[in-house]
């Protein structure tokens, strides 16, 4: 039992070594020789998108956080029998893989086979929050894409999961306690949907009862957006500011009104608890969202001669 933990624990450094190693593959302008103005190119689609539809900021950064549980680009590839990693539950309502694909086009014909998709995506992410008055960060590139998209390798953490359930899955990442909570900050824009809500509404633990965790005012007004059937009505995940990048989520959170069980389960921990209270007070926020998510952009990523770089982002080459 002993020496399979250790062939466990192993196995786990392995990984991370490997992953650390590709990483180190990145850097802060990796195109400025061979597509110097790749970052213009994608921010001017971006702008230009989110002028005409600025609530497709949060789906751009969600989409990012799904793939960068492995950053490869490969939840853009689509499959003809469903099976890609766009194919499973929590993806279905990822969108704004327009915006993705007007980047690559723009891009293929300034400087045709340079830039991947992943690193187009990461770009967007940031260029998204930009346009939202949100915060800037400098864009770590040199991923390379990824030619497998497997629904059965999609493991994300969920608005249902406890914290020690997130601080393993994050941990499993190399992300942090803090990173956690900082990219939890990402709901202070976006909007999730009553089927999330459900249970925590109306039988969290199969009695016909609300969470206690949650604000029982807070609570109450959920009741009356959702009704026990409801599957299409959507909430926003911060109230009143669900289109502004700022530090109100945490202050949501902090008065136990965070709207996902994941969100409540932040105060659950002394470390996780601690950065809620110091970032409702607002301090760091944006400053920090930029480094974890520089963090997250090196998770699984490939460089050097691994991958390929996609012609067009929905299909291997």
């Amino acid at each position: 039992m002993v020496a399979s933990k250790r062939l466990v624990v192993s196995c786990f450094l392995l990984v991370l070594l490997l992953a650390e190693a590709n990483a180190q593959g990145l850097k802060v302008g990796f195109y400025s020789k061979t597509c110097p103005h790749a970052e213009d190119i994608v921010r001017k689609v971006v702008f230009a998108a989110m002028k005409k539809a600025p609530t497709l900021g949060a789906p751009l950064l969600r989409m990012f956080f799904h793939d960068c549980f492995g950053c490869d680009g490969s939840v853009l590839l689509d499959s003809s029998n469903n099976q890609a990693e766009k194919n499973a539950v929590p993806n279905l309502s990822l969108r704004g893989f327009g915006i993705i694909d007007d980047s690559k086009a723009a891009l293929e014909k300034v400087c045709p086979g340079i830039v991947s998709c992943s690193d187009i995506l990461a770009l967007i992410a940031r260029d998204a929050m930009v346009a939202l008055e949100g915060p800037s960060w400098e864009v770590e590139t040199g991923r390379r894409d990824g030619r497998v998209s497997n629904i059965n390798e999609v493991n994300l953490p969920s608005p249902f999961d406890n914290i020690a359930k997130l601080i393993t899955d994050f941990r499993t990442k190399g992300l942090n306690e803090k990173d956690l909570v900082i990219l939890s900050g990402g709901h202070t824009i976006g909007m999730g949907h009553c089927p999330l809500m459900t249970n925590r509404l109306y039988n969290f633990t199969g009695r016909g009862d609300s969470d206690p965790s949650l604000d029982s005012e807070y609570a109450a007004n959920l009741r009356k957006k959702c009704k026990p059937t409801d599957t299409t009505t959507a909430l926003e995940m911060d109230p009143g500011s669900f289109k502004t990048f700022d530090v109100s989520y945490f202050k949501l959170v902090a008065k136990r009104r965070g709207l996902f069980q994941s969100d409540a389960a932040l105060l659950d921990n002394s470390k996780t608890r601690a950065y809620i209270l110091q970032q409702a007070r607002g301090s760091t926020f944006f400053h920090d969202f930029g480094v974890s998510m520089v963090k997250m952009g090196r998770i699984g990523v490939l460089t050097g001669r691994t991958g390929e770089i996609r012609k067009m982002c929905r299909v291997p080459n």
